[in-house]
């Protein structure tokens, strides 16, 4: 347990906002996202972006690995410049490429990263979802991991996978994993969209969507698909982002998949190894005038501090972003349009998604990577690119927009972690065609943090602050669209020195 007093200050900015300051041209990170749409029309080449924030070698430095497309079944040939990359982090913002040494290059075509220790060797392991090809590397503690997927049972060629997360449903101690597939892709078969003479990327309704799938940790280093008997396999969507955290307060996992243009999906922990889906009842299935929307990237948070996980997602432009309000027995409320987000991401197309107290002020914040279809621009008549946001949580009742703080790109993954130890979270930003963002937070006047390392997925902390407001927050590593993040359960506790009481909810103890 450790916490910071403010960071130093760097950027000079209006009292109250959220601000952020580009680093990656010194910080010797020269990944490009490459596998974007490039007029071929293959419909994976819209979805991009994974990152992943973890301790690798385990000095207490957070590194950061991205995803790529190295090529698409039966398509392209590999290039060494798609290849997913691994960077160490040296301290004071500087990154060196590690990825050949560490035997991570990854293979296909690349989409997301999730990270856990599966083993429980004490070193966090990888797992790579992507089109027909997801793999498994065990970290061994060394600086090198060695591809397991092969003797782990998670090889599955034959679906396109495009979110993943490890959770422990059944507080063995072991944690599970639950993969996001999305369509029936197969580029022998894929449909010509638009006229003749202006082709464009298909909507997602000209393809059969896919179920998701469930893991159980056999402890052993194996893996058994327990996706039909668990009840997650059941439901048919076009699965993309994927959130956890315990709804209801019963102490066993819950889990959120959003879908693009269908109903998301909400699956009830049982705690008998079997899930209900419950997001029509829970109010969370569809917006709130009964239309899905194009879901990206979900947090499930508690962002008005009752002590219940809220949950945000991601949508595109004119779809708004859902916000939903938790109010226990599992049931959520509309909070988008009373919050101000709705209004606010109107204009937005949003990939990943992030909920964390970027200026330690005691709520959540909203930090969102942004960044339109770019085969839809002659049509909004608006560039593509866009600069990515923060909305700034005001004492848990609503949002507000912060000041652009970068250029505008084409942004899809983003995970976060504080990158120099200073207690304020930072965000690294995958850009198509262009250099990754690092982000540092150099938030004036941002209140002190109180961090819980170590802990078990699952895990749920309370702490009390000698003001009496009680905040709460969750272990997990699965993060918006795509991503992971440090599972590090972080606090911001404004100007106090320290709470006055941390109360430790351990899954299964």
């Amino acid at each position: 347990m450790r916490f910071w007093p403010a960071a130093a200050l760097f950027v000079i900015a209006a009292a109250g906002q959220i601000r952020f300051e580009d680093v990656g041209a010194r910080a010797g990170v020269g990944f490009v996202l490459e596998n974007g749409a490039k007029g071929r029309f293959h419909q994976p080449e819209l979805m991009a972006g994974g990152i992943a924030v973890f301790d690798y070698n385990n000095d207490g430095k957070l590194d950061l690995y991205f995803t790529n497309g190295a090529e698409l079944p039966g398509l392209e040939k590999s290039s060494p410049k798609y290849h997913n990359r691994l960077y160490r982090n040296e301290g004071g913002f500087k990154f060196t490429d590690v990825t050949a040494e560490a035997g991570v290059e990854g293979r296909g075509f690349s989409m997301a990263a999730a990270v856990s220790d599966y083993d429980s060797d004490g070193y966090s392991d990888l797992f790579v979802a992507g089109v027909k090809v997801n793999l498994l590397y065990r970290n061994l503690g060394n600086g090198r991991f060695k591809d397991v997927t092969a003797e782990s049972g998670l090889t599955n060629s034959s679906v396109w996978s495009i979110s993943a997360g490890f959770f422990d449903y059944d507080n063995d101690g072991k944690p599970d994993l639950l993969i996001s597939n999305y369509v029936a892709w197969d580029p022998v078969t894929e449909p010509y969209c638009g006229p003749p003479e202006n082709r464009i990327y298909c909507h997602p309704s000209s393809y059969p969507g896919l179920p998701n799938q469930l893991f159980h940790n056999n402890g052993d280093g194996t893996f058994t698909d327990v996706s039909a008997q668990s009840g997650i396999g059941r439901h048919v969507n076009k699965g993309m982002g994927v959130a956890f955290g315990d709804i209801d307060g019963d102490g066993a996992m819950d889990a959120f998949v959003s879908n693009d243009s269908t109903r998301h999906l909400l699956f009830h922990n049982r705690r008998d190894g079997t899930f209900a889906e419950i997001a029509l009842e829970a109010g969370v299935a569809f917006r709130e005038d009964g239309v899905p929307i194009a879901g990206m990237g979900a947090e499930l948070r508690d962002l008005d501090n009752d002590g219940l996980p809220d949950l945000a997602v991601a949508g595109m432009v004119n779809d708004t972003f859902e916000l939903f309000r938790n109010r226990g027995k599992l049931l959520f409320e509309e909070w988008a349009h009373p919050s101000g987000l709705a209004l606010a991401t109107r204009p937005y197309t949003g990939w990943s998604i992030g909920a964390f107290d970027f200026d330690n002020d005691g709520f959540k914040d909203l930090f969102c990577a942004l960044s339109h279809f770019p085969n839809l621009e002659r049509y909004l008549g608006r560039p593509a690119a866009l600069s990515n946001r923060v909305f700034r949580n005001i004492e848990g009742r609503r949002f507000v927009e912060q000041p652009a703080f970068d250029a505008p790109e084409m942004n899809p993954g983003a995970g976060f972690g504080d990158l120099d130890g200073d207690g304020l979270i930072d965000a690294v930003v995958s850009v198509l065609g262009g250099p990754a963002k690092i982000l540092r937070n150099t938030t004036p006047g941002a209140g002190r943090a109180y961090v819980i390392r170590g802990k078990p997925l699952g895990t749920v902390v309370r702490v009390t602050l000698p003001n009496g407001r009680t905040l709460t927050n969750h272990a997990t590593s699965s993060t918006g669209y795509a991503c992971a993040s440090d599972p590090a359960i972080h606090f911001g506790l404004g100007q106090h020195e320290a709470p006055v009481k941390v109360e430790i909810r351990v899954p299964g103890q």
